[in-house]
């Protein structure tokens, strides 16, 4: 199966009217650019693929075109067990991620088995002048770095992040609310020093708030804290 056959496949798997509702979710990519193949079968497809040569080659071949062929291929490289492979195939996507979307469904689980390697990467990444990128590295701080191997260094480097795109700064904001479910003790403080930007503070506090994880007295002193 080479590229032009894998596009075939996915064609046979669209839905246009998901492809529309799709494009609603995703508001910064053009509607042509969504086929509308749902998730479980582009990750089914994904398996199938993996390993063979027509992925090695699709994942060679960027940019993609449509939204739909980035998932399959975020979905290919999570897939890889080698870790020095896959970080390989991360740093090349990872500047054509240009959605919320694929960027938050790309996770390599090889990632969670070498968490020391992986925190190098995560510190470059954050610095990145890539939307997408940068968003990337603190879902990855955020999945793998707020239970036993938090540390504080973590929610300071996220803190002093500084980005006038929405999609970093809800990031942010989200990395500070799960914080606040896991680390509560530790990350208040960046709230009570009011160390984020005023939106990024403000959306912290309202998904915290709307967590099951945060208790009632918490919630209630968080109200206290908003800008």
């Amino acid at each position: 199966m080479q590229k032009n056959e894998i596009l075939t496949a996915m064609n046979r798997l669209r839905d246009a009217e998901y492809g529309i509702f799709q494009a609603k979710l995703i508001p910064n990519l053009p509607p042509e650019m969504f086929l509308g193949v749902r998730t479980p079968d582009l990750r089914q497809l994904a398996k199938a693929l993996a390993g063979t040569d027509a992925a090695a080659q699709f994942l060679q071949t960027l940019p993609h075109h449509y939204f739909d062929e980035n998932q399959l291929h975020a979905f290919l490289v999570s897939r890889q067990k080698d870790f020095d492979i896959c970080i390989a195939q991360t740093e090349a996507f990872l500047p054509y991620v240009d959605n919320w979307a694929t960027c938050d469904q790309f996770s390599p689980a090889v990632f969670g088995r070498q968490k020391d390697r992986l925190l190098p990467y995560l510190r470059k990444w954050m610095q990145s002048p890539e939307t997408y990128t940068v968003r990337f590295a603190v879902g990855m701080l955020m999945r793998y770095f707020l239970d036993d191997r938090f540390a504080p260094e973590y929610p300071e480097a996220v803190a002093q992040l500084r980005s006038e795109e929405y999609y970093i700064n809800m990031e942010i904001a989200w990395y500070f609310a799960t914080a606040l479910a896991k680390q509560y003790d530790a990350v208040l403080p960046y709230l009570e020093q009011n160390r984020l930007e005023t939106w990024t503070h403000n959306k912290a506090i309202q998904k915290s708030i709307e967590s099951r994880r945060i208790t009632d007295e918490q919630k209630a002193y968080l109200r206290t804290l908003k800008r």
